[in-house]
């Protein structure tokens, strides 16, 4: 008989390439994918527990798989991922359906885990922070994207921002080797892969436990001269630790993107200080300028929280104005929200919720007005995409994203696309978030 898993995925790209390496070890096993979950003799629930919102979808889920299991004896129910670390055993008092509750240390071992557990049917905990983890990857993925890979090349977080609950769950900052990173590269582009984005929790950081000096923008020329590649994205930078040397090998490559994510988080240096961010509004302000000066038509996109304990009045302008005078292509905003563990969440002059949301009100509508005229200024251009797929809402329009990641639609009309391919759009309309035009062919 066939055997069939399903993997829940919750939270960030990080957690994204954990699944894809959950499900490769489930498949050597000899499972199937099933799209139904209620269906698969093992689900995975990969969770994530940096904002509380998603915290409660997924207990709510786990709840929900009490009721599946109760129509399916058999069935294995594994909590992995950053909710597993953070919780432990607790989860598995309150909720005793769980069979595997799997640490992010062990994302490696899961085929292991789930062999030991099927010998003997007792529950497994293995929450257990391994730092010194020997963090090369050697497995296979499977991946859901058709075009774009997700390549991690460092786990953890040395960082200890004071509402961030990351270096509790993940541990402390390993790298990949150069070598483990760039032949993993290269079997994505020979199974087809066009696009790649680097991951890690602070990129900026990579090889810094090696001892090396600028070891991530050494990284990204080597992964520039990979044959086939056509695009090249990396996540996440933190801004005290992005370089002059970085941003050069962003300027003289041939495949890294000209998208530049920088979460600056808040525009107060007293509020920065707080957060425990290591830089200020302006070391801030110079790196953008540094960015502006060797690659002049970046994209700029940013993380911001609104909220912070503390934050006056006057803290918020900081952030506005900088939002104002720095012009992002597009912010993704966050209302602070408190983590447990964390040493914001005991912060005194916790804001008022009402207090938060106009705040980020007025915060939207100013980068809607910046998003909307920075887009108007692409009519009439012509950009290349990599086509993603037909539109959610309607399958005669199709979607893709440029270089830069702006999103673009256009008719199918009479043509006929492939995920992947590189299509050449002339746009016509702008509006907030996506360009619309026609392709060229």
């Amino acid at each position: 008989m066939q055997k069939f898993y399903h993997i829940l995925n919750y939270g960030c790209q990080m957690n994204e390439s954990d699944a894809e390496h959950y499900a490769a070890q489930l498949e050597e096993l000899g499972y199937h994918k099933n799209e139904d979950f209620r269906q698969a003799d093992v689900i995975v629930v990969n969770t994530c527990c940096v904002r509380e919102s998603a915290e409660k979808k997924i207990l709510g889920k786990i709840g929900e798989l009490k009721n599946v299991k109760a129509q399916k004896p058999e069935q294995i129910i594994c909590i992995a991922g950053c909710m597993a670390q953070k919780d432990g055993e607790k989860l598995i008092k309150k909720h005793p359906q769980i069979d595997l509750l799997i640490g992010t240390s062990y994302v490696n071992s899961f085929k292991e885990i789930l062999e030991d557990y099927l010998h003997d049917k007792h529950v497994r905990v293995h929450t257990e922070m391994l730092n010194n983890q020997d963090s090369e990857f050697e497995g296979e993925r499977v991946r859901e994207n058709g075009f774009s890979a997700w390549i991690p090349i460092m786990y953890g977080c040395n960082n200890f921002c004071t509402y961030c609950i990351v270096p509790y769950v993940r541990g402390r900052e390993r790298s990949r080797s150069v070598e483990n990173i760039i032949e993993e590269v290269k079997r994505a582009v020979a199974g087809g892969y066009k696009e790649i984005t680097l991951l890690g929790q602070n990129v900026n950081s990579y090889g810094k436990d090696f001892g090396e000096k600028e070891a991530f923008a050494k990284l990204l020329k080597e992964v520039d001269k990979v044959e086939g590649i056509e695009r090249i994205h990396y996540m996440t930078s933190h801004p005290r630790d992005m370089s002059e040397d970085v941003i050069k090998a962003v300027a003289e490559s041939k495949h890294i993107c000209e998208n530049f994510h920088v979460p600056f988080q808040s525009g107060s240096t007293r509020i920065l200080k707080e957060m425990n961010r290591g830089y200020t509004r302006e070391k801030y302000l110079e790196l953008i300028k540094l960015i502006r000066k060797y690659v002049p038509n970046a994209v700029l996109t940013s993380d911001i929280i609104v909220g912070f304990p503390g934050e006056t009045e006057e803290d918020f302008l900081d952030t506005y104005n900088l939002v104002k005078e720095v012009g992002f292509d597009m912010i993704f905003t966050f209302i602070y929200s408190k983590r447990s563990g964390t040493p914001a969440a005991k912060m005194e002059e916790q804001i008022p919720l009402a207090v938060k949301k106009e705040r980020l009100n007025r915060l939207m509508e100013l980068q809607n007005d910046i998003s909307l005229k920075l887009n108007q200024k692409f009519v009439g251009e012509v950009v290349e995409v990599i086509a993603e797929g037909p539109s959610r809402k309607n399958d005669k329009v199709w979607n893709g994203r440029t270089e830069t990641n702006k999103l673009v639609l256009w008719p199918i009309e009479d043509n006929k696309f492939e995920v992947g391919q590189a299509v050449n759009i002339k746009i016509e309309t702008a509006q907030t978030w996506i360009l619309k035009g026609k392709a060229l062919v």
